[in-house]
């Protein structure tokens, strides 16, 4: 009986019942369980998409982190509602990639997948209203509020919220559907709805018909009367025949090589043409080049030590610090071991602090590698961004053997990462502040090439305190490149002590005597010359001379700016302006004064000097 109470009450569950520990995009402590239903149990694997409710009605797209036949004993598991994909589209690593960082930098795995999930590969669940169809009809019972939304969806079937708010012009909508809701006037339905939409092209190909020779020699011969029709054949044959090989004609393509697009229409009626759709990148093949080598690099001496170095470095430690001067040839150094890690079959993954030193870069990476370099941060659209992931992830049509990105793109599901370099390493934009997870490219990047046993390059001109004392102490490896390239000197640098310009006075308004001097004689030379100044406006603040009151933003509780030009005062926090203050604002003097220069007062004193 003792045995027996024991099964009863046992929370051992059933052996063909499976559960999966999946990370859900919420800000949550723990993984959740929910329990598969026994005709999906061949279909799910770690890494994969599975749709699941949590709460009372929303439905979220969650990650498979752990499959295994515990059920939860706090809570009933419920069921998955679906599997979205035949194959992983997150790996292993990069789920203990998640890991790390939310223990970290303290946050939620969740709020990992946010940031490393394309939205193109998220599903969001919109809430969309629809009439009830058992509601009485009575309208008597609705508010003018109401009555508006529920006139709307007779004609519209379904509304968003968004649509409810856009009718009522009004952001609090929330109590007028809850109202609806109890009337029993509409019901609220949530729907999935996919992001990601692969695009598709038109392609034309020769009806199977017309498979033999003589049956396309008849069909010229009837097209002899219709010279249009018979222009749009000929291209598709010389086109579809490029290179002795058969190959797919796009539909644009063919009406580009053609004048015109008459004609087309009544081929594809007469069953000449037949007419398909197949998916294409919308990531467009801009790398003619095939990377082979040809445009090989000479390093001088310097640069061939420094390499040198790097490989006994990496037999050594895992990290290693590059500290080159610009203008040394880092770039050169990198694209020679990027060569190298791909002899091997190695993936590398090259971060870049911005966005636009991508496109400056990658005009001399493409020289050497061609199509195989893939570009990927945040200002490429969802549907990119996800062709991106697939083509790491998947390979095929496009596959990237190179990634270079911003500090996003180290969440790519990286296989056989062999090399990781962190351009200008010191960098404060690897850092992401808000939201969570709050980050740093770098040093992720760096557990990443852990996780993969693969090396990491970090350089720089100027490095950072952090890497130059583990470079210093042993932790890392450090390399030192100061030669410059083609032998060329390094800019001069004079630091001038306006202290002491100002106690001799040498200064000429804002300018010291050096920078007057130095700037007439590169006049003169026909240069050009650049000035920087950290203010902007004419003043920093107004102060009022007598009692030392000074303008401040209602909003920010900081200094207002001067701005001459348009003659009024602004926060540059908030964007708050007010007129200018002639009167001090506490005892009522005229004589308000400004205090420092911005770049308006800079523009205008030189006009004197060198108008």
């Amino acid at each position: 009986c003792i045995w027996l109470r024991f099964l009863v009450n046992s929370p051992t569950p059933m052996l063909d019942t499976q559960f999966l520990d999946v990370i859900l995009p919420l800000p949550l402590e723990n993984r959740y369980t929910y329990r598969v239903p026994r005709d999906l149990n061949d279909q799910i694997g770690i890494g994969q998409r599975v749709v699941v409710q949590f709460g009372k009605t929303k439905v979220y797209t969650a990650i498979i982190a752990h499959i295994h036949n515990t059920a939860p004993s706090r809570y009933e598991a419920k069921y998955i509602l679906s599997v979205l994909d035949e194959s992983p589209i997150v790996n292993i690593t990069q789920l203990q990639l998640w890991q790390w960082m939310a223990s970290y930098y303290m946050c939620s795995q969740g709020e990992v997948m946010n940031a490393a999930l394309p939205a193109g590969l998220k599903l969001a669940s919109e809430t969309e209203l629809k009439l009830n169809p058992e509601f009485s009809g009575e309208q008597s019972i609705l508010t003018d509020n109401e009555f508006l939304v529920w006139d709307a969806l007779r004609i519209n079937t379904q509304l968003t919220i968004t649509e409810v708010m856009k009718i009522l012009n009004q952001k609090t909508v929330m109590p007028v559907i809850k109202s609806l809701m109890e009337k029993e006037a509409l019901v609220i339905d949530e729907n999935l709805v996919t992001r990601f939409k692969p695009r598709t092209e038109t392609y034309v190909r020769l009806a199977a018909s017309l498979e033999k020779e003589e049956e396309l020699e008849e069909v010229f011969k009837k097209l002899a009367r219709a010279p249009k029709q018979l222009e749009l054949l000929m291209a598709h044959v010389h086109l579809s025949d490029r290179y002795g090989e058969q190959k797919e004609v796009r539909k644009k393509e063919l009406m580009e090589k053609v004048s015109g697009v008459s004609g087309f229409a009544e081929l594809v009626k007469k069953e000449v043409f037949q007419t398909y759709e197949q998916e294409v990148s919308r990531v467009e093949a801009v790398f003619a080049s095939n990377g082979n080598g040809e445009n090989a690099i000479g390093f001088n001496e310097p640069q061939k030590r420094a390499i040198k170095e790097i490989k006994s470095a990496f037999n050594k430690k895992e990290v290693t610090l590059l500290h080159g001067v610009t203008s040394s040839g880092k770039t050169e150094i990198y694209i020679h071991l990027i060569e190298e890690a791909l002899e091997l079959g190695k993936q590398v993954l090259y971060l870049l602090p911005e966005i636009a030193l991508t496109s400056q870069i990658i005009n001399r990476l493409k020289v050497h590698f061609g199509g195989r370099i893939g570009v990927y941060h945040s200002k490429y659209s969802d549907n990119e961004r996800v062709e991106i992931w697939n083509a790491v992830n998947e390979g095929g049509e496009l596959q990237y053997d190179v990634i270079l990105g911003a500090r996003s793109a180290l969440f790519l599901p990286f296989s056989e990462l062999g090399l990781v370099i962190v351009d200008e390493e010191h960098e404060n934009s690897y850092k992401q502040y808000d939201p969570a997870p709050r980050y740093h490219g770098r040093d992720s990047a760096i557990y990443l090439a852990g996780l993969h046993s693969a090396k990491t390059l970090l350089g720089t001109a100027t490095p950072s305190m952090e890497t130059y004392y583990h470079a210093k102490n042993g932790k890392y490896e450090l390399v030192e490149l100061f030669e410059r390239y083609g032998e060329m000197v390094l800019p001069e640098i004079k630091i001038v002590d306006l202290g002491e310009a100002i106690r001799k006075k040498e200064m000429h308004s804002h300018f010291s005597s050096t920078l007057v001097e130095l700037m007439g004689k590169a006049l003169e030379r026909k240069e050009q010359i650049i000035l920087f100044q950290n203010r902007r406006g004419f003043s920093p603040f107004l102060e009022c001379y007598m009692c030392g009151w000074i303008p401040e933003c209602k909003n920010c509780d900081v200094t207002l700016t001067y701005h001459k030009a348009s003659n009024h005062l602004r926060c540059h926090y908030c964007g708050f302006s007010a007129d200018l203050a002639t009167r001090c604002g506490a005892c009522g003097d005229t004589n308000v004064q400004t205090k420092g220069f911005g770049t308006e007062k800079v523009e205008e004193d030189l006009a004197h000097f060198f108008p």
